[in-house]
């Protein structure tokens, strides 16, 4: 697949480490930010294909963000990254337009299996190859 770009949110800031080394090993253009409005800070400066947003932060929550995402950049996919509690939450999220979602801890290989289908899903909507 050709290169895409991605900005994961959490604000867990080993976790987002950790993923963005390993994406970007894999040739993925990721980044991170640490909170909601980090995030729409980075988008209003450079959109992206996709966007992994954690579901519960301190501040403005994944679902106001995803809300915000939604409005600003409806093109832009967004996969929901939660916690065991926050299941419920989740689901909510799609139904305000969020793509999918993945359980913490997040397999690797899932993620990448999901960015994926974002990107072709999104490249299909909007008619680029």
């Amino acid at each position: 697949m050709d290169s895409y770009s991605v900005l994961l949110v959490d604000d867990e800031p080993d976790f987002l480490r950790t993923i963005i080394k390993r994406l970007t090993k894999r040739g993925i253009q990721a980044t991170s930010a640490t909170s909601g409005e980090e995030a729409l800070a980075m988008l209003a400066q450079e959109p992206r294909d996709v966007v992994v947003l954690d579901v519960k932060m301190p501040g403005m929550d994944g679902l106001n963000v995803l809300r915000r995402i939604k409005a600003a950049w409806p093109d832009t996919e967004v996969i929901m990254l939660t916690g065991h509690a926050s299941i419920e939450t989740a689901m909510e999220g799609m139904s305000c337009g969020a793509m999918d979602y993945l359980m913490k801890p997040a397999d690797l290989e899932d993620l990448i299996y999901k960015l994926e289908d974002a990107v072709r899903k999104k490249r299909l909507r909007t008619c680029r190859p």
